[in-house]
C-alpha cells in the first residue's frame, strides 16, 4: 500500500533547508540566533537529517520492553529491611537493591520470602569470608526450593576509592579480595553516579567509567579463560540529568563504548545498566519540583536503555527514608511503564537523526578522552595524582557558574522562588557538603548539589 507513496514529493537536502531558515531569519545569523553549544563542546544544530549519519547505525542489544522498576533499601536492621522489600514488591516493585552495611547483617533473613525476585547486594565493606558464606547459602538454598533466588553481588573497591579516598584497606590488599570475590561471583560494578553528581559533563562520565571499568579488566584478565569471561555480569550504575535528549544518548553511547572495549577481553559484551535520578539538580525549596525533575530523568533511562531504574524520592536530600515519599517515586516509574505505555518498544530512540548524532559525538569523544587517560597511565594513576579529580572540579564550576548567572534554571530556586516557603524546620538529613578532617590516600570525589550555597542563604534569613 505504502509503496511509492511519497515518490511525487521531492527530496530535501540539509543545504536547502539551512537555506530556507536563513531567509525565514530576516538577516539574523544562523549559526549565532540557532546553534548552541553544550557543555560536552557538541554543537546542536535547528534541525538533523540523514546526512547527519556517517554510517546507518547498527541496532542496539537494548530490550526496554524489559526494564524492572528497582527499590533501593539501606539494611539498618534484617527484618525491617525484609518486610520493607516484601511490601515494595507486592505494590509495584520489580527488583530489590539492598544496600548492606556491615558484615553483621544475616543474607539468610534478609531474603527471605524473596525467592525468584532479582536481588542487587551493594556492600559497604569488602570480605571474600562473608561473600564465600553467603555463596554456600545461596547454592544450598537453590538446591531446595523451586524458585531460585536471583541475587547480584555487586563490588566496585575503585568507586569506593573515589568516593571516600581510600581503599577498604590496601590497593594490594583490596585486589587480592576483589580477584577473589569475582572468582566466586563472575560480577562486579562500576559506580558512575559519582561523577556525575560531582559536576563532571556526560563525556567525562563516559569515559571515567570505561577507564575505571578497565582497571578491573586489566586485573582480572589472566584468571580467567574466554568462556568463563563471557558469563560475567557487569554492571554500570549511572546517575541521569535533565538534558533530556542528550541523556538518552548517554546510555546509548555507553552500551557502543562497552561493546568496544569487552571483545578486547574477549568478556560478555552485554552490561547491565541500574539508572537513578541525578542529585545534582535537586532542591530542598520547591522541593515538589524534583517530581518533575526525576519523571523526566527516569523518561531518559527507559528511552537510553537502561535495565533497571531506581528512582530517587522527591525528598530524599533533607529527610530521612519514609513510606511516603518512597511509594510517590515507585508511582512514578509504574505510571511511565503501565499507564504511558514505556514498555512497548524494544529500541524506541533507533533511528531518530538527532539521538543517534548525538550518541555517536558522545561516544567518539569518550573514546578520545579514554585513550588518553589510558595513555598517561590510565584511571587509578589519574586518580592518585588528582587529574580526573581536577577535570570534574573544572566542569563542576563551569556549570556552577551558569547556575549562579540563571543561565541554568531551576525552578523555584534560582527562577521564581517562593519567598514564603520555609525549610528550616523540615530538615531530618544536612543537605549539604559535609567537610571533617581526615587523612586520605587521595583526594575523594565529592558530591555537591547546583542549590546548595544558595540553599544555604536562605536558611540563614528564615
Amino acid at each position: 500500500m505504502i509503496n511509492g507513496l511519497f515518490d511525487e514529493f521531492d527530496s530535501v537536502s540539509a543545504k536547502q533547508w539551512k537555506q530556507k531558515i536563513q531567509f525565514d531569519l530576516n538577516g539574523a545569523d544562523y549559526n549565532e540566533t540557532l546553534i548552541w553549544k553544550s557543555n560536552e563542546d557538541i554543537s546542536v544544530k535547528p534541525f538533523y537529517n540523514s546526512e547527519d549519519l556517517k554510517t546507518i547505525p547498527e541496532a542496539p542489544n537494548t530490550r526496554a520492553t524489559l526494564w524492572q522498576i528497582c527499590q533501593a533499601i539501606f539494611v539498618a536492621n534484617v527484618e525491617k529491611s525484609n518486610r520493607k522489600a516484601i511490601k515494595a514488591i507486592q505494590r509495584g516493585a520489580e527488583s530489590i537493591k539492598f544496600i548492606i552495611p556491615n558484615q553483621d547483617i544475616s543474607i539468610e533473613d534478609l531474603l527471605e520470602n524473596l525467592d525468584a525476585i532479582p536481588v542487587f547486594l551493594e556492600f559497604q565493606f569488602l570480605s571474600e569470608t562473608y561473600i564465600k558464606k553467603l555463596n554456600e547459602w545461596q547454592l544450598e538454598h537453590n538446591r531446595k526450593v523451586t524458585l531460585k533466588n536471583n541475587i547480584q553481588i555487586q563490588t566496585d573497591i575503585i568507586g569506593n576509592l573515589a568516593r571516600t579516598g581510600n581503599w577498604f584497606d590496601t590497593i594490594n590488599s583490596d585486589f587480592t579480595k576483589f580477584k577473589s570475590i569475582t572468582k566466586q561471583t563472575k560480577s562486579f560494578k562500576i559506580d558512575a553516579t559519582l561523577y556525575q553528581n560531582a559536576g563532571a559533563n556526560m563525556v567525562q562520565q563516559l569515559a571515567y567509567a570505561l577507564a575505571h571499568a578497565n582497571e578491573y579488566l586489566n586485573a582480572i584478565d589472566s584468571d580467567f579463560n574466554t568462556e568463563t569471561k563471557q558469563t560475567f555480569q557487569i554492571t554500570f550504575e549511572v546517575s541521569v540529568g535533565s538534558n533530556y535528549f542528550f541523556e538518552i544518548a548517554k546510555l546509548r553511547a555507553l552500551r557502543l563504548l562497552w561493546n568496544t572495549l569487552a571483545p578486547e577481553y574477549h568478556i560478555n559484551s552485554h552490561c547491565h545498566i541500574t539508572a537513578t535520578p541525578t542529585k545534582r539538580n535537586k532542591t530542598i525549596y520547591d522541593y515538589n519540583t524534583n517530581l518533575l525533575r526525576s519523571t523526566t530523568e527516569c523518561m531518559s533511562a527507559v528511552l537510553g536503555g537502561a535495565n533497571t531504574i531506581c528512582n530517587l524520592p522527591y525528598d530524599a536530600m533533607y529527610k530521612k527514608a519514609n513510606t511516603f515519599s518512597e511509594r510517590m517515586a515507585r508511582n512514578q516509574l509504574l505510571i511511565l511503564k503501565y499507564e504511558s505505555y514505556f514498555d512497548k518498544v524494544n529500541n524506541p530512540s533507533d533511528g531518530a537523526y538527532y539521538i543517534e548524532s548525538l550518541t555517536s559525538q558522545l561516544a567518539e569523544k569518550a573514546l578520545t578522552l579514554f585513550k588518553d587517560i589510558e595513555a598517561n597511565g590510565g584511571f587509578l594513576k589519574q586518580l592518585k595524582e588528582g587529574t580526573i579529580q581536577r577535570k570534574i572540579k573544572e566542569s563542576a564550576t563551569k556549570e556552577q557558574q551558569q547556575f549562579d548567572t540563571g543561565e541554568t534554571i531551576l525552578l523555584g530556586t534560582n527562577k521564581h522562588p517562593n519567598p514564603n516557603d520555609a525549610m528550616k524546620n523540615e530538615l531530618e538529613l544536612y543537605p549539604f557538603v559535609k567537610t571533617h578532617q581526615r587523612k586520605t590516600l587521595i583526594e575523594p570525589i565529592i558530591e555537591k548539589r547546583l542549590a546548595e550555597t544558595l540553599e544555604q542563604k536562605r536558611l540563614k534569613h528564615e
